[in-house]
């Protein structure tokens, strides 16, 4: 072989060095690209995988947020729970007072109309002391007296204890009433335990059947004392109508004692005609003239007292039905949609001064009275 052949040689065999350092090469750019491949494969995983965090976090973040909004439900619903409690336990309480408050105003009533009585009386005894003395006679007319005032104090005690008996029922109903409602209460409270232990499952429903319970229990309670407010003033009318009855048939026996009376002082007048006629009748017709000017007097005072009376029904009657028409509108207004903290506020000023309206129509009275009575006995 000559030089030049292995000189080809050699430079065949360099160049096929070159080739398989180049395939070399090429298969490790190729691995090189499959590395970066694996690498491109790991980072999209770990991207995927991060997505899948991120969307974890999203999940919990929402279960979080369900959760706090569910416990925030359950709090506006303690709280309006309690508000509506609350309100409940207030308009209680006002009813409580404004009870309360009728009470007082017919028990004035009531001994204003037994100071007036008592006045009457003592002025008719006065009287029939005042003719006794004149007659000269007086043992059959005091031992009559006697007995009639016992009668009369028999009958005011028979009806002070009567009202008294009457009261106590009528406070022990409000009381077995107000036990029977604590207990709804403490049933309703126990059964919204219940419902928060279970996890509050059907808790629209038990509240709206509450709700209804509520306002039939209102409702209930409304008619309930409505009606013995009826059957109290139905009382305490059927009791002065027989107290009026009384009266008249005092009226009638004082008429009858009057006639009899004057027909003894006809008889002594003419046995006394001859000796004293001037004089005697001067007297009689002064003394004829006063008492027809007192009872005239009387008769127009117990007119006026009479139309007072009225008028004070006629009051009474008029505030019981605006404070129904109140608390049929305050309930169709809960009926048909919840009240906000601005209108209960609002409302509650309304019922301040409505009820301080309702005190200063009292005072007036009470002091008009007063004045009548201050006049009375000037008079």
């Amino acid at each position: 072989m000559t030089e030049r052949e292995r000189e080809r040689e050699r430079e065949r065999e360099r160049e096929r060095e070159r080739e398989r350092e180049r395939e070399r090469e090429r298969e490790r750019e190729r691995e090189r690209e499959k590395e970066r491949e694996r690498e491109r494969e790991r980072e999209r995983e770990r991207e995927r995988e991060r997505e899948r965090e991120r969307e974890r976090d999203r999940e919990r973040k929402g279960e979080r947020e369900r959760v706090r909004e569910r416990e925030r439900e359950r709090e506006r619903e303690r709280e309006g729970r309690d508000q509506n409690v609350r309100e409940r336990e207030r308009e209680r309480e006002r009813e409580r007072e404004r009870e309360r408050e009728r009470e007082r105003e017919r028990e004035r009533e009531r001994r204003g109309r037994e100071r007036e009585r008592e006045r009457e009386r003592e002025g008719e005894r006065e009287r029939e002391r005042e003719r006794e003395r004149e007659r000269g006679e007086g043992s059959e007319s005091r031992e009559r007296e006697r007995e009639e005032r016992e009668r009369e104090r028999e009958r005011e005690r028979e009806g002070r204890d009567q009202n008294v008996r009457e009261r106590e029922r009528e406070r022990e109903r409000e009381r077995e009433r107000e036990r029977e409602r604590e207990r709804e209460r403490e049933r309703e409270r126990e059964r919204e335990r219940e419902r928060e232990r279970g996890g509050g499952r059907d808790q629209n429903r038990e509240k709206g059947e509450r709700g209804e319970r509520e306002e039939r229990e209102r409702e209930r309670e409304e008619r309930e004392r409505e009606k013995r407010e009826r059957e109290i003033e139905e009382r305490e009318r059927e009791g002065e109508r027989e107290r009026e009855r009384e009266r008249e048939r005092e009226e009638r026996e004082r008429n009858g004692e009057r006639e009899r009376e004057r027909e003894r002082e006809r008889v002594r007048e003419n046995r006394e005609r001859e000796r004293e006629r001037e004089r005697g009748r001067e007297r009689e017709e002064r003394g004829e003239e006063r008492r027809e000017e007192r009872d005239r007097e009387r008769e127009r005072e117990r007119g006026r007292e009479r139309e007072k009376e009225r008028e004070r029904e006629r009051e009474k009657r008029r505030e019981r039905g605006e404070e129904r028409e109140r608390g049929r509108e305050r309930r169709r207004a809960e009926r048909e949609r919840p009240e906000s903290g601005e209108r209960a506020r609002e409302r509650e000023r309304e019922e301040r001064e409505r009820e301080k309206r309702k005190r200063e129509r009292e005072r007036e009275r009470e002091r008009e009275r007063e004045r009548e009575e201050r006049r009375k006995k000037r008079e």
